[in-house]
């Protein structure tokens, strides 16, 4: 099975070729504008059927608020503000996406939510938040984004610097499937047009391991099929704990 699952993702490899050409002469940058509004569509469908996950999750935010003032919260890879919907009234909200153009649909979630206080939106990697100070957040959300970051050990070690001590980093992301699966074997083959398609986004990735060896001081970590498309049912949800 493994050399059959080789000789097809060579294969689509070669059929992508013309995209990783065209992506390394710059001509795949429109894609960067048309994604946010790709992102911000679909995200109806996933709220919808991860909504008891996400309320589920983001309950235990109550549990990081500071001995005085609102809980603050930096959102890695915010996107179109998904999550907004779920975080508790009052909430001081900072954003942060690499792609400038999510700005528009952000401002329209804001407008939706506003029962949180929006601080700022930088655009900037999540393997870079020197816009933010150490120390200086209660709560890291960062959720479908350490799919497609080019370092996730460095994303990590970033989100421990800006949080306070007892602080936490929230987490939502899918993930590669038990090599023992079918899903497993599509999620391979299927991976080099994945990757253009999501703009960067890469199904095959053992997330759960980074954040296991990121060196956080407590961990609640589970596995769950998600109901999605299949390729992105695998999925790891929890907190981490500085």
């Amino acid at each position: 099975m493994t050399l059959f699952m080789n000789a097809c993702a060579f294969l689509f490899k070669v059929l992508t070729l013309p995209l990783h050409v065209a992506e390394l002469v710059g001509l795949l940058s429109f894609y960067k504008r048309v994604f946010p509004l790709i992102v911000y569509k679909i995200t109806f469908s996933y709220n919808d059927k991860m909504n008891e996950k996400k309320r589920e999750l983001f309950r235990n935010l109550a549990k990081f608020y500071p001995p005085k003032g609102s809980l603050r919260i930096l959102e890695v890879g915010c996107g179109s503000g998904a999550n907004f919907e779920h975080y508790p009234t009052g909430c001081k909200i900072t954003c942060i996406d690499p792609n400038p153009h999510f700005k528009n649909y952000l401002e329209k979630s804001m407008a939706k939510n506003d029962h949180l206080v929006y601080d700022s939106f930088v655009v900037a990697s999540g393997e870079n938040l020197q816009a933010v100070e150490d120390n200086s957040v209660d709560v890291v959300v960062c959720t479908l984004v350490l799919c497609s970051v080019q370092d996730t050990p460095k994303v990590l070690q970033e989100a421990k610097r800006v949080l306070r001590p007892g602080g936490a980093f929230f987490f939502i992301e899918h993930v590669v499937s038990d090599p023992s699966t079918w899903t497993y074997f599509f999620q391979h083959v299927f991976q080099p047009f994945w990757y253009y398609f999501g703009d960067g986004c890469e199904t095959t990735r053992a997330t759960w391991k980074h954040i296991e060896a990121a060196g956080f001081s407590d961990l609640q970590l589970r596995h769950i099929q998600a109901p999605l498309f299949f390729m992105i049912k695998p999925h790891i949800v929890g907190y981490a704990i500085k």
